[in-house]
C-alpha cells in the first residue's frame, strides 16, 4: 500500500520538484528502523557480496555496487519471513538500515583486493593480521571522515548531486514498499550462474574457456571465458566501457604479441626483462615478460590523467567541506538533538572526532601498518608520525574527493584506483627523499595506500547510502552506525577470504629453480614451513622460509622460497595471485587470479624505491594511454583491457553488446535506456553473485585433493574437449540468449516477482 506524505501525496523523490522536499517517509513519522534483525540481515549480505566482490577484483580488477541487489534481497528475505512467521513485515527504513550494512562489503572488498596481493609480488606473506588491521582502519576512517560531510553534499547539494546509484536504490526500496519489487530475478540468475559454474569448472562437464588460434599471425590467439559473473559484469557497466576494454585486449593480444614475435625473428639473446628467446616463448610467457608491463603503464598513466581532469573537483570539494565544518552545520544535531528533525540527526561529532582520533591512534600503534611506536618498530617514532600525517592528509582529501565525484558520477566511474595511484606515488616519492627504500619501507607504503584506498572507497559508498536514506527518509544517525557496524563485520571476514583464495591455487614447485646459496646470515630468524597441497603428501620435512625482494643481490625473480639447511632452495611458493606457474609439477591445472591493478601497485612501489623496471616497456604503456585520451577516449577501462587476457574481457564485452540491444529497445519503447533496476540488471546481478561465489565455494574446494577428484566427473568419463570447446560455446550461449530475453522483458515473473508499474 501506498505510504503518503504529509500533503496526503506521495512525494517524487527523484527528481525532487517540490520547493521544501519531501522525503517519502516525513520526519514526524517514526517507524522501525534501527533493529537487530536488519543488522544481522545486512552484515550477511555485506559479507557474502564481499566475497563476490573479492573474487571479482581478483580476476578482473572490477565490482559492481551492492547496494541495489542488497536492498532487493532485503525486501524478499523479509517478506519470507513475515510470511513464514506472521511477523509484521519490515518497514522502508528497515530494509534500507539492511542495503546499508550490507553495502559496505563490496567497497572494502575493492580496496583490500587491489592493493593487499601486492605484498605477494613484493616477496612478502600476506598475514591476516595485517590484511584486518588495514581493513578495519580504512573502512572505519573513511566511514568517520564522511560524516560531516553529509550536510554539504547530500542535503545542501541535493538537487546539484545525483548520486545516481542512490537514487536507484531509493527507488528500488519505494517500489518494495508499494509492492513492486522482489529479487525473483536475482535468486534465478543467481542458481542458475551458481549451477554453470559448479557443472563447468567444478565437475568440468565442459571447459571453462574456449581459444582458436589465427593461422596467418603467429602468436595471436583468440579466446573467451565462458563465465556467467563476466557476462553478468558486462551487461551492468555498459557497451561503452566493455567495448574499449575488450578494444585494449585486441592490441595487446592480437596485435602487440604478433608484432613482437614478428619483429624478434633475428633475436640473438633474451631481450630484459625476458629471459629466454621470443622464438621460444609461448604467447602467455611473451604477455609475463613485456605485455604486462605495457599493460600496468598504461594503467597507471589511465589512473593519473583520470585524477588531473577532477583536480577542479578535488578544490571545490575540499574547500566546501572545510567552510561547512568552519559554519557548524554538521554539529548543530549533536547540541540540541531534541530540536532537530528525526531525519536530520547525525552522530555526535565528539563521536566522530573521538574516534577517528582512536583510528589515528590505531595507526601510530599498529606494527601491521609497517611504522609503529610500539616493538619491534618503536625505534623509528618518526616513521610511525609519517605513516599517520600521510594517511590522514590523503585520507581526508580522497574520501571527500570520492563522496562529491560519487555524486556526480556515480560510483562505477569513481576514480578510486587513480586516487590510490596518487597517494602511492606521494608517499613512495616522499619515502625515496627520506632515504626509506628498505624491505620494510616498501610494505609501508603499500598499507598507507591501502588504507586510503579503502577509506576513499567506502566514502563515497557511505555518501551513496545517505543519499538514499535522504530519500526515503531514514535517521541518518541510524545509517551511519548501521554502515559502521557493517563495515566491521565486513573487514574482520575479507582477509581470510582473499587469504583462503589464494592458498587455493598456491603451487610448491621443484622445476626450475635458481642455482643459488641463501647465506646463513639471511635465513638465522627466518620461520620453517612445510610442503602444502598434492607435493605434502611425498615430502613432510620443513624448511626455513626465505623471500627474495625485488632487486635482490642473488638476481632471484621477487617472491617466497622454501630453503633446506645448506641453503639451497628446495621449492618456489608461487601464489595463485599474480602467480607465474598454472600448473602443478604433477601436471594438474590450478586456477589463477590475474589481479591487474595490485601488479599496478607492485609496479609503482618498485618502480619508484628501487628504481629497477623495463622503464621502456612502462613508457609505451604510458603513451598507449595518452594517445587514447588524446583521441577523446577513456584510458584506464582500455589499460586494463591491455592488461587483462583477451579470455577475461570477451565475456565482459559479450555482456555489453546484449545491454545494448536492451537499451536500443527499451528507448524504442519508452524513449529511456532500462534502469538499474530494470530485469536485465537485476538477472546480471544474481549472475555475478552466483558465479563468483561458486568460484569461492571451488577454490576451498582445493584444499582437499579427495574432493577436488570426487567432483571432477569430466575426467572420469573421459571428457576432453578440444580448445574450440563446442559444448562450452553451446551452454554461454544459451546463457547469454537468456540474458537477452530477461533483458527484453520475456522471462516471466515468479509468484512475487510482477514488473513494476509505473516505476518512474
Amino acid at each position: 500500500m501506498q505510504q503518503p506524505g504529509e500533503d496526503g501525496q506521495r512525494p517524487d523523490v527523484v527528481t525532487a520538484e517540490a520547493e521544501d522536499f519531501q522525503p517519502y517517509v516525513p520526519a514526524a513519522k517514526e517507524p522501525r528502523e534501527f533493529t537487530l534483525p536488519a543488522i544481522v540481515v545486512g552484515s550477511i549480505l555485506g559479507i557474502v557480496f564481499g566475497a563476490s566482490s573479492m573474487y571479482l577484483v581478483l580476476k578482473v580488477g572490477l565490482t559492481v555496487s551492492a547496494s541495489i541487489p542488497v536492498a532487493v534481497l532485503s525486501i524478499t528475505l523479509f517478506r519470507a519471513f513475515s510470511w513464514a512467521l506472521g511477523a509484521k513485515p519490515a518497514t522502508i527504513l528497515e530494509n534500507n538500515i539492511v542495503q546499508t550494512a550490507g553495502s559496505a562489503g563490496e567497497s572494502i572488498a575493492f580496496g583490500v583486493g587491489v592493493t593487499m596481493p601486492a605484498l605477494l609480488i613484493l616477496g612478502f606473506d600476506m598475514s591476516l593480521g595485517r590484511i584486518a588491521v588495514v581493513a578495519v582502519l580504512g573502512g572505519l576512517l573513511g566511514i568517520l571522515m564522511m560524516i560531516p560531510l553529509r550536510r554539504a553534499f547530500i542535503v545542501q547539494q541535493h538537487r546539484k548531486l545525483a548520486y545516481p546509484e542512490g537514487t536507484a536504490c531509493a527507488e528500488v526500496l519505494i517500489a518494495g514498499e508499494e509492492g513492486g519489487a522482489s529479487a525473483g530475478k536475482v535468486f534465478f540468475g543467481f542458481g542458475v550462474a551458481f549451477l554453470y559454474k559448479f557443472v563447468s569448472s567444478g565437475m568440468h562437464f565442459f571447459g571453462e574457456a574456449v581459444a582458436a588460434p589465427i593461422r596467418t599471425l603467429k602468436g595471436a590467439v583468440v579466446a573467451s571465458e565462458v563465465a556467467p559473473e563476466l557476462l553478468g559484469v558486462g551487461y551492468i557497466i555498459g557497451p561503452r566501457i566493455a567495448s574499449i576494454m575488450v578494444a585494449g585486449g585486441v592490441l595487446a593480444y592480437l596485435v602487440l604479441v604478433p608484432a613482437i614475435v614478428l619483429f624478434a625473428g633475428s633475436q640473438a639473446a633474451p631481450i630484459f626483462p625476458g629471459t629466454k628467446l621470443i622464438a621460444d616463448m609461448s604467447p602467455r610467457e611473451i604477455r609475463d615478460a613485456y605485455i604486462l608491463y605495457i599493460g600496468a603503464g598504461a594503467v597507471a598513466a589511465g589512473g593519473i590523467i583520470s585524477m588531473v581532469r577532477v583536480l577542479p573537483t578535488i578544490f571545490r570539494s575540499a574547500r566546501a567541506s572545510l567552510i561547512d565544518i568552519r559554519r557548524g552545520g554538521p554539529s548543530e544535531a549533536a547540541r540540541s538533538p531534541a530540536n532537530v528533525p528525526r531525519t536530520e540527526r547525525d552522530l555526535s561529532m565528539k563521536v566522530v572526532l573521538g574516534g577517528s582520533l582512536l583510528l589515528v591512534l590505531a595507526i601510530v600503534l599498529a606494527p601491521e601498518i609497517g611504522v609503529s611506536l610500539l616493538p619491534p618498530l618503536m625505534q623509528d617514532p618518526f616513521g610511525a608520525v609519517l605513516g599517520a600525517v600521510l594517511i590522514v592528509f590523503c585520507g581526508f582529501l580522497f574520501v571527500t574527493v570520492s563522496s562529491r565525484l560519487t555524486g556526480e558520477i556515480g560510483s562505477s566511474s569513481n576514480p578510486i584506483s587513480g586516487m590510490t595511484v596518487a597517494t602511492l606515488l606521494i608517499t613512495c616519492l616522499v619515502f625515496l627523499l627520506l632515504g626509506r627504500t628498505t624491505p620494510a619501507d616498501r610494505m609501508a607504503a603499500l598499507s598507507i595506500a591501502a588504507v586510503v584506498c579503502i577509506a576513499a572507497s567506502n566514502g563515497g559508498t557511505t555518501s551513496q547510502d545517505l543519499k538514499t536514506g535522504f530519500l526515503v527518509g531514514a535517521t541518518p544517525r541510524h545509517q551511519q552506525v548501521a554502515i559502521l557496524i557493517g563495515a566491521l563485520a565486513s573487514a574482520l571476514v575479507i582477509g581470510s577470504i582473499l587469504k583462503a583464495l589464494n592458498d587455493a591455487g598456491t603451487v610448491y614447485s621443484q622445476k626450475d629453480l635458481p642455482a643459488v646459496k641463501v647465506e646463513a646470515s639471511e635465513l638465522a630468524d627466518a620461520p620453517r614451513e612445510g610442503v602444502r597441497g598434492s607435493a605434502a603428501a611425498s615430502d613432510t620435512a620443513l624448511y626455513r622460509v626465505w623471500h627474495a625482494f625485488p632487486g635482490n643481490a642473488q638476481g632471484v625473480l621477487p617472491g617466497k622460497y622454501l630453503v633446506d639447511d645448506t641453503g639451497a632452495i628446495r621449492y618456489l611458493v608461487d601464489p595463485a595471485i599474480n602467480g607465474r606457474l598454472s600448473q602443478r609439477d604433477d601436471g594438474t591445472a590450478v586456477r589463477k587470479f590475474e589481479a591487474p591493478k595490485t601488479q599496478l601497485m607492485a609496479l609503482i612501489i618498485d618502480g619508484v624505491l628501487t628504481q629497477k623496471l623495463p622503464w621502456a616497456l612502462v613508457l609505451l604503456g604510458v603513451l598507449i594511454a595518452v594517445t587514447l585520451e588524446l583521441s577523446g577516449v577513456p584510458a584506464l577501462p582500455f589499460a586494463v583491457g591491455v592488461y587483462l587476457p583477451l579470455a577475461s574481457s570477451a565475456p565482459i564485452f559479450l555482456g555489453g553488446a546484449i545491454r545494448w540491444l536492451v537499451d536500443r529497445r527499451s528507448v524504442a519503447r519508452t524513449g529511456k535506456p532500462e534502469p538499474d533496476s530494470g530485469p536485465g540488471v537485476l538477472l546480471s546481478t544474481g549472475l555475478i553473485a552466483g558465479g563468483t561465489i561458486a568460484g569461492v565455494v571451488l577454490a576451498f574446494c582445493a584444499f582437499s585433493e579427495g574432493l577436488v577428484e570426487t567432483l571432477n566427473v569430466g575426467k572420469r568419463l573421459e571428457l576432453d574437449w578440444d580448445e574450440r570447446n563446442l559444448p562450452a560455446l553451446i551452454a554461454f550461449g544459451l546463457l547469454a540468449a537468456l540474458l537477452l530475453w530477461s533483458g527484453l522483458g520475456r522471462v516471466p515473473a515468479g509468484p512475487g516477482n510482477g514488473r513494476r508499474e509505473n516505476a518512474k
